[in-house]
């Protein structure tokens, strides 16, 4: 996906514009991170050559609040049968109105369910581009990051109470804090990055892509990786 870029060709929805001119400079490193970032570089777990998968997407959205640069996430309601209780990027499958896959399916997906989760308004959102896509094998799911900036913040909340527990701001700075840092350990053995913040546990995908984004964009600091969580059997 390339910047400046308002792609409407495959005749479904409205044009996407993706660009990153007017971003604040402190967004600087995470579009360096993403014009350079190879997806080997971001996890060992990538799409499979066969194309299997369902295609989703999440956004990625940073803000600026009272404590600097934030990103939004949501919790997810503890009575879900999959993921229940896990932090999350807002998210969710592709539908077949979001149009291509390959060029703005991801856009429209990622700003569609960030709307419908957190009840945001989709015009205060700029997206700046995309990261390469993952995959995450429990589920199947082929995953586009999609890289936003905040820049006329609306009110949010748990749209529906039966997905969503709630929808909250974590400062990077919260995120960098080598205080906030664990390795959650799965009851399989595999040890991965977390963070602790906002009462919430972040791990998984999610923790995952927020680490990596942390550490390209030059963000991150040294931290005990021999401090663990242990997951519940559930997770």
């Amino acid at each position: 996906m390339h910047d400046d870029a308002a792609h409407g060709q495959d005749g479904q929805g409205p044009a996407v514009p993706v660009t990153a001119d007017g971003l604040p400079d402190w967004l600087d490193p995470v579009v360096h991170a993403m014009r350079t970032v190879a997806p080997e570089q971001l996890s060992r777990f990538l799409p499979p050559e066969s194309g299997v998968g369902r295609q989703s997407a999440v956004l990625i959205l940073f803000g600026e609040g009272e404590r600097g640069p934030e990103l939004l996430l949501m919790e997810r309601a503890s009575t879900l049968r999959s993921h229940a209780g896990q932090a999350a990027f807002p998210g969710g499958a592709l539908d077949p109105e979001d149009g291509d896959p390959a060029t703005t399916g991801p856009l429209r997906a990622a700003l569609r369910e960030a709307e419908e989760e957190t009840g945001l308004d989709p015009a205060g959102v700029q997206l700046f581009g995309v990261l390469p896509r993952l995959y995450i094998p429990v589920s199947e799911f082929v995953v586009t990051p999609v890289l936003g900036w905040w820049h006329t913040p609306t009110p949010v909340g748990a749209v529906d109470l039966a997905e969503t527990a709630r929808v909250f701001a974590v400062p990077v700075a919260d995120l960098t804090d080598p205080a906030n840092r664990v390795m959650a350990t799965h009851p399989s053995g595999i040890n991965s990055p977390a963070f602790t913040v906002a009462s919430a546990l972040v791990w998984g995908f999610t923790a995952g892509v927020i680490d990596r984004i942390l550490h390209f964009s030059g963000w991150e600091r040294p931290w005990d990786r021999s401090k663990e969580v242990p997951l519940d059997r559930r997770s």
